[in-house]
């Protein structure tokens, strides 16, 4: 299965306008709008095309499990109520779970204060052949810590003025290292930002409160940080001015819309593993002349009155043959 160039340019045609340029300098929310859709595409398309999507992903996602030689990390960042749990339970519906890790980070316990700010998540990495996902991420230490620079302090970093440029600078640094270090060893990067607006949040959170089987999903503490609105908006814009790069560029998916969120999560994810082509692998003689083997015995111990290869007459007489 091999994404056509047709679909290929429908898939630019979504994600391109999304993309952080590398290098650029971003200003929230002027650069990037809440609201936007592709020109024309009217949401009734917009879900058909996330299905065929889906399909694509779950194709995608066998074959690069079967190659084993590469992994793909989607990194989730958002405020509350931007849906990061409906994207990736709607995106990730189709694919087989035993090929799919997600990972959410709390609160960092006393242990991992202890270490530097990326040891927490090196051991959630993917393996080959596999695609992991992380709800929240690496990128939480150049945002809600240092929107809180309590947290900062927590730390305990060596030397003064924790709370200065400098230590951002580092860990722009350190994060994009980081990313080189994994894409050049075989696992790609999927970093998606859900931008959602503040009255649409506004809206979400009190659908939340008046709805009794939202009430779970609603802490006073939504409301807290909600009142950090600019400083959050002034940090993401940084981290998306400083970390988005040749080899593991950002993403700006619009969160308004729930409907199109969704697929552009999709395309992007669907992008990269085209840009993989992960392949079947070929098996060699030997293992071909083993498996012929297992075949003819496999057929000798049919039942009379059954094909001794079930498959191979489903497929015959799908086709219209008649060949045994």
């Amino acid at each position: 299965m091999n994404v056509s160039d047709e679909r290929l340019l429908r898939i630019d045609e979504v994600i391109e306008p999304l993309r952080v340029k590398p290098g650029s300098k971003v200003h929230l929310p002027g650069d990037f709008d809440p609201a936007f859709k592709t020109a024309g595409l009217k949401k009734k398309r917009g879900v058909e095309l996330l299905d065929e999507g889906i399909t694509l992903l779950a194709e995608y996602q066998d074959r690069l499990a079967a190659q084993s030689s590469e992994g793909v990390l989607v990194v989730l960042q958002a405020l509350d109520a931007a849906g990061k749990d409906g994207t990736i339970r709607h995106v990730m519906t189709g694919v087989n779970p035993q090929g799919v890790a997600v990972q959410g980070f709390k609160v960092p316990s006393d242990e991992e204060l202890s270490h530097n700010f990326l040891w927490r998540y090196v051991s959630a990495l993917p393996k080959r052949g596999q695609i992991a996902i992380f709800n929240r991420s690496y990128y939480e230490e150049v945002l809600v810590v240092r929107v809180h620079p309590d947290l900062l302090a927590r730390q305990r970093l060596p030397g003064a003025g924790h709370g200065d440029g400098d230590v951002w600078a580092a860990r722009y640094r350190d994060i994009n290292a980081f990313e080189r270090h994994l894409t050049d060893n075989g696992f790609r990067i999927v970093k998606l930002f859900l931008n959602i607006s503040k009255e649409e949040q506004r809206r979400r959170f009190l659908r939340r409160i008046d709805l009794a089987e939202k009430n779970w999903k609603f802490s006073g503490h939504d409301v807290a940080e909600r009142r950090h609105w600019d400083e959050y908006q002034h940090a993401f814009a940084a981290m998306l001015s400083h970390t988005s790069t040749e080899h593991a560029p950002r993403y700006v998916i619009p969160a308004d819309r729930k409907w199109f969120e969704r697929l552009a999560a999709a395309a992007v994810l669907v992008k990269t593993l085209a840009d993989i082509d992960p392949q079947y692998p070929a098996v060699s003689e030997k293992a071909r002349r083993d498996l012929l083997t297992a075949k003819t015995e496999l057929e000798q111990q049919a039942a009379p009155g059954v094909p001794a290869d079930p498959f191979a007459a489903e497929v015959a007489a799908a086709s219209g043959t008649t060949g045994k």
